[in-house]
């Protein structure tokens, strides 16, 4: 298999959607992809009659690795209907799609950044607090969990 080039940063991000909204829609969903600056939701999901609808936020990696890098406001930015969909497009193999509720999210990250800053550095020194946060999922919970939208 040809070695895939390094995307950028925006590329991935697009890449990923589509392929979020085409996972959606095979699954028989109605998934329609948001304008750029729409806050929040990169994709709004109904059930086929229209009942019941989420919204869902789209983090891409190029890679295989199984963790992402989310802003502080992640913490706080959560509802019963919001979802996120973590996407590792593994090199140009099939992509890999974890659904999490972003609750989940919200709390795992926020519990995670507080372990990490009283946990020394790998020299013994004190972390900084930063914006940046990390989700990940080392047992593959939320690999496939498409039923976790409820629709």
């Amino acid at each position: 298999m040809p070695k895939i080039a390094k995307l950028s940063s925006g590329l991935s991000g697009v890449a990923g959607e589509y392929l979020v909204a085409g996972e959606l829609s095979r699954r028989g969903f109605i998934a329609s992809i948001t304008l750029r600056n729409s806050k929040g939701v990169d994709i709004l999901v109904s059930n086929d009659s229209a009942s019941k609808t989420v919204g869902v936020q789209v983090k891409t990696n190029q890679g295989n690795l199984k963790w992402w890098l989310l802003d502080k406001k992640a913490e706080d930015y959560f509802a019963d209907n919001l979802f996120y969909v973590f996407v590792n497009l593994n090199n140009g193999k099939p992509a890999d799609f974890f659904i999490v509720p972003s609750n989940a999210v919200a709390s795992y990250i926020k519990q995670g950044h507080a372990k990490w800053l009283i946990t020394p550095g790998r020299k013994g020194q004190k972390h900084n607090d930063n914006p940046m946060r990390r989700f990940d999922d080392p047992e593959l919970k939320y690999l496939d969990r498409w039923d976790m939208l409820a629709l």
